[in-house]
């Protein structure tokens, strides 16, 4: 065996230096720690990796891993806030259009679904609209050719555009803003009354 400074030696390097000696069991419970958190964080960082790239995700994974902006479209005093919040940042169209895509969508009758689209695009979708949303100029021009023939989904390349616009930008933004803060806060106190 080497001479060496007790202060220099590690205790996990003490089982290559005497491998006949049995360990005590609080170094084998660190070691043990140890290895585990590497292997932990290692799996972390590398799901984080696959799976939120946002190159990669499609819309329904996208809609999986982040159910926060779900949860603001669907509860009614947070899309009460959301709105407003859009609405001071001049944006409140896109909210107003992906639910009105949603409505859409339930419509039944063929006849009342002809006229409905053709709202819709002269409202959201056509250039210089008095409530224009962003969406790529393919897009809209499929919107427009599907128009002679509407079906419930003619809409949806342009909700999901909509949805993710402000999911990575307005979305982030309101959950900071003291607007949702101070909602927050409330909900929680008035769970105590």
């Amino acid at each position: 065996m080497p001479k060496l400074l007790f202060s220099k030696i590690r205790f996990h390097e003490l089982k290559d230096l005497m491998p006949n000696m049995k360990r005590p069991r609080r170094i084998d419970i660190i070691l043990c720690r140890k290895r585990h958190k590497k292997d932990v964080q290692g799996l972390t960082v590398q799901k984080l990796n696959n799976d939120v790239n946002p190159s990669n995700l499609s819309w329904e994974t996208d809609h999986k891993v982040h159910l926060t902006l779900e949860r603001l479209l669907r509860d009614k005093k947070y899309l009460a806030a959301f709105r407003s919040f859009l609405k001071s940042e001049f944006s409140e169209e896109n909210v107003d259009f992906w639910l009105a895509c949603e409505e859409f969508r339930s419509t039944a009758c063929p006849d009342n679904l002809h006229w409905r689209a053709e709202e819709m695009y002269k409202r959201f979708i056509q250039p210089k609209a008095c409530r224009e949303v962003n969406v790529d100029h393919h897009i809209r021009e499929k919107i427009k050719k599907s128009l002679d023939k509407p079906s419930h989904s003619c809409f949806d390349e342009a909700q999901k555009h909509v949805y993710l616009l402000m999911e990575r930008d307005s979305c982030p933004r309101f959950l900071h803003s003291d607007a949702y803060l101070s909602l927050k806060r409330k909900s929680r106190t008035m769970w105590y009354i």
